[in-house]
């Protein structure tokens, strides 16, 4: 059987959520998204959650992958797309693609196809990899959302977009200038706005804000 992207029969995703519907629709229907508990034949890739993927992978012996940036398994090849998926194609161009193991050719130019930047990454750093996606992702989403509910909570309305204009310049001077792209009191050293600001703030938010401030 031919694996290659052109064909439907090339590869299969095992998995409906976020990240399979994402590159299932962007492959644009030359790839076939299957539910959990079906058993295509072909390459497949895992996209499963991390407690799910060593059962299933015992069913694609030697012809499959999983996406997990933490999860390794040694006879399991992974290939994680370091991106934030909502279930829709997105603009992937020049995101790292992590690759641990042996991952076939054609799943790499699939994936660069994309937009991807393919790196290798050794099993042994994949935890601590992931656990810096996280900080990135994850925990600064949680940032964000906190601080909207903290200001809606003391009745400050925001207009137009709120606080995203305010993330999206953050993401931009940090992508374009690095560490000199911070702003606000931290990097400017003022002590007095930092001590007033924190005391505005409930104790489990000041503690969080004294401690993230600094760059270390």
């Amino acid at each position: 059987m031919s694996q290659t992207l052109g064909m439907v029969t090339g590869f299969s995703i095992l998995g409906r959520g976020r990240a399979g519907r994402s590159l299932a629709s962007a492959w644009n229907g030359r790839v076939a998204l299957c539910a959990h508990d079906e058993r295509p034949s072909g390459f497949v890739i895992l996209a499963v959650p991390d407690r799910a993927i060593a059962e299933l992978s015992r069913h694609f012996q030697g012809r499959c992958l999983h996406l997990s940036g933490s999860l390794h398994l040694p006879d399991v090849p992974c290939a994680h797309p370091l991106t934030s998926f909502d279930g829709t194609p997105q603009n992937w161009r020049d995101t790292p693609l992590a690759l641990t193991g042996n991952v076939p050719e054609f799943i790499q130019r699939a994936f660069e196809e994309l937009g991807f930047k393919p790196f290798q990454l050794d099993a042994e750093q994949k935890a601590l990899y992931h656990a810096c996606a996280v900080l990135a992702s994850g925990h600064a989403a949680n940032l964000w959302l906190g601080a909207a509910r903290l200001l809606a909570d003391a009745g400050i309305q925001l207009p137009g977009r709120g606080l995203m204009p305010l993330a999206e310049a953050t993401v931009r001077n940090i992508s374009e200038h690095g560490e000199a792209g911070r702003t606000g009191p931290f990097a400017r050293g003022d002590e007095a706005t930092i001590r007033r600001d924190a005391e505005a703030l409930p104790e489990a938010w000041r503690e969080l804000f004294l401690s993230l401030g600094p760059l270390e």
